[in-house]
């Protein structure tokens, strides 16, 4: 990638940012012609000025009040147009910088999958996150400004001289006279900021890698009583970036006092010599009003272009900021990734290293002069003590890590000019900290055989459309023209030549490595989703249908009592009764149903919470007395009690107030104490 951020944007949206360029000096003429229209308005349709009426504009007659509304109509039409070069200017650059984020963010998520895995023992993965997330965000605003706002904005400012210094250079001069201060001053200042905007990155970046550091080794913190030292370590940060970010706010501020100060002398300017001048007759009022009206805008461009160098100044630190995190030593070469041979044929023959060594980033030997040759086909164990380099070993004969020094033959080809096509597909590596991705089971099993979408996906008209649409937009991004929705397994290299055929595979892989009874529980545990499954949805309801039709059979009637909601289930619990079913999710918790507002209201409204108040208290009563003389952690509490052995006591204190002083008085999570109890109650 390039180092500088220019060089970014001409590289790959040159043509783009020319575009813009000659649209913004194209709107120039419009903009001109805006601001002297108002003159005339004033001089010779409203005062008359030069102008005797009627008066001839391509031949047509016009009284004054007729030219009054022709004039007034140009005005309108000049706005219009005006708005109409700033809409369209600004949405191409919005396009233009959005396309460019996206290139840049899809080139730092390829250059993260060409890091050297040693990499990431420095980097955290939160770094990394935030750097492609949120810290290169602005950089698409800015890269849609890079040319077309300084051109456009000063080329607005150079008008609105022109046309002051036109109409009477005194007023111009007087006008203008601070900007050389104020343009050598704002960035001398804004520069600090700057600065102090990049220590707050870093300090950032720092916090985020704490945050992350805590949530992995949470239970350190727990085991070790050490969470009041990493609150001191936390606030200690959160300190050092508070001081950095209150020197921005009190720099910023005085940039823009400054700023605004010097903006609010040029009207002084103007009320004071061209009232001058007009007084003595030298100044039309019209010319005044028009330079007022002009000098008004004038302050627009000029902020433009001062927060313009700000955000460039800011743009080119991210920039190299993240490009220095992006560029490690050792960084694979893209087409090592992506070259993909004609054919790629079974590695056979021997694996030869000789000389092999790796050393790591502190200089310490983790291989040295490694020297071996076996034969693929043979079985081999490498075997030797925690640091001795039999992993290292095993990851770079797997072409994961590269060597420092010495060369590694596969089947006679060199390791090091094999690209990934061959090494993924040809080399398998299963270490011990292998990694599920976040999706579906079978996706993670399938994985290895996923390389390249070798069949289209069918999609309806509007959905083909939709897809080349976003394939234009892909292409212009400089992304990925990959269809992700296309089937992109491999049912050669699964060994099964089609769907039912992989299913079995997958369930002889499970069986192979004692899975298939985990998987069979997450498939009970787990729900379908009728939107991403129809088929299988259908087939369920179909299953369940049937089901109920087979418990009509005289012999399984007996055994088996469905919810009606005519009569009271006597093998479900009082709970289960209320909610109909057994609830799914944290709503209707069944251990904490007494605390449902919702629950406890609608028992109210029945007048039932008196009787369970009763229920639960002899529900407790007979608890206590069954179970008060054995020991905590008896098996008869976990198989028979309502109640667990911790609560036991409060439960006898609060059955000997209700004795004392009645179930009246007792306090609100007493009763919520002895509510919850008939819940769980079955007749």
């Amino acid at each position: 990638m390039e180092k500088s951020i220019y060089r970014y944007i001409i590289r790959y949206s040159m043509r783009r940012q020319v575009v813009l360029t000659i649209m913004a000096t194209a709107s120039f003429p419009f903009l001109y012609a805006f601001y002297e229209l108002p003159k005339l308005i004033v001089n010779s349709a409203i005062q008359g000025k030069d102008t005797t009426f009627p008066t001839s504009v391509s031949q047509i007659q016009f009284d004054q009040v007729e030219y009054l509304w022709l004039l007034c109509g140009i005005f309108l039409g000049l706005v219009i147009i005006n708005q109409a070069f700033k809409y369209v200017i600004n949405v191409y650059a919005g396009i233009t910088g959005e396309r460019m984020l996206r290139r840049l963010r899809f080139d730092l998520y390829g250059r993260v999958l060409r890091f050297p895995l040693p990499q990431f023992r420095k980097t955290s993965s939160s770094e990394i996150v935030t750097m492609v997330t949120a810290e290169v965000e602005p950089l698409g605003g800015f890269i849609g400004d890079a040319f077309k706002l300084p051109i456009f904005q000063g080329g607005y400012l150079i008008v609105i001289l022109a046309f002051l210094f036109v109409q009477n250079w005194y007023m111009a001069l007087a006008a203008v006279a601070l900007y050389p201060l104020q343009g050598y001053l704002i960035p001398k200042l804004q520069r600090r900021v700057n600065l102090l905007g990049k220590e707050r990155v870093r300090l950032v970046r720092q916090l985020s890698d704490r945050i992350g550091e805590t949530v992995a080794g949470v239970q350190e913190i727990h085991a070790h009583n050490t969470a009041r030292r990493e609150r001191a370590d936390f606030s200690h940060r959160l300190g050092a970036i508070y001081e950095v970010r209150l020197q921005i706010y009190i720099w910023k501020f005085i940039v823009k006092f400054l700023n605004n100060t010097i903006n609010q002398l040029g009207p002084f300017s103007f009320y004071a010599i061209g009232g001058y001048l007009a007084i003595k007759g030298e100044l039309e009022i019209g010319t005044l009003m028009a330079a007022i009206a002009a000098h008004k805008d004038l302050a627009a461009p000029w902020k433009e272009l001062l927060n313009f160098y700000q955000r460039q100044a800011d743009a080119k630190i991210k920039y190299e900021q993240v490009m220095e995190q992006f560029q490690p030593v050792g960084l694979a070469e893209e087409s090592r990734q992506l070259d993909e041979p004609d054919a790629i044929a079974p590695l056979s023959g021997e694996i030869a290293a000789s000389n092999l060594s790796l050393i790591d980033d502190t200089g310490a030997a983790l291989v040295e002069g490694a020297s071996f040759m076996v034969d693929a086909a043979e079985h081999v164990a490498i075997i030797g003590g925690g640091g001795s380099g039999k992993d290292e070993t095993t990851q770079m004969l797997a072409r994961l890590l590269s060597p420092t020094a010495g060369t590694l033959r596969l089947g006679g080809q060199a390791a090091d000019t094999l690209p990934e096509a061959v090494t993924g597909r040809r080399l398998a590596y299963v270490g011990s900290s292998a990694y599920m991705f976040s999706t579906t089971v079978r996706d993670n099993l399938l994985y290895g055989v996923k390389h390249l979408p070798l069949r289209d996906a069918e999609y309806d008209d509007e959905t083909r459309q939709a897809t080349e649409k976003w394939r234009v937009e892909a292409i212009a991004a400089g992304n990925s023209t990959d269809d992700i929705n296309a089937d992109w397994i491999d049912y050669d290299a699964a060994d099964a030549p089609d769907d039912h055929a992989l299913l079995l595979r997958i369930f002889e892989t499970l069986k192979m490595v004692t899975l298939d009874g985990d998987i069979y529980q997450l498939g009970l545990r787990g729900s379908i989703d009728p939107a991403t499954q129809p088929g299988l949805a259908e087939q369920f309801l179909k299953a369940r249908a049937e089901f109920h039709t087979r418990l009509t059979d005289p012999e399984i009637a007996a055994l088996v009592e469905g919810f009606d909601p005519e009569k009271y289930n006597d093998n479900a619990t009082l709970g289960e009764n209320l909610l109909f079913g057994t609830p799914i999710g944290s709503g209707f918790d069944m251990e904490r149903l007494a605390e449902n507002t919702y629950v406890i209201d609608l028992l109210e409204r029945e007048g039932l919470i008196d009787v369970l108040l009763d229920t639960g208290q002899q529900i407790a009563s007979t608890m206590t007395e069954l179970f008060a003389d054995l020991p905590p952690g008896h098996p008869f509490f976990e198989q028979f009690s309502f109640i667990s052995a911790e609560d036991l006591p409060e439960y006898q204190a609060t059955l000997t107030r209700i004795n004392r002083d009645g179930i009246a008085t007792l306090r609100p999570e007493e009763r919520t104490m002895l509510l919850s109890l008939p819940f769980k109650v079955s007749p």
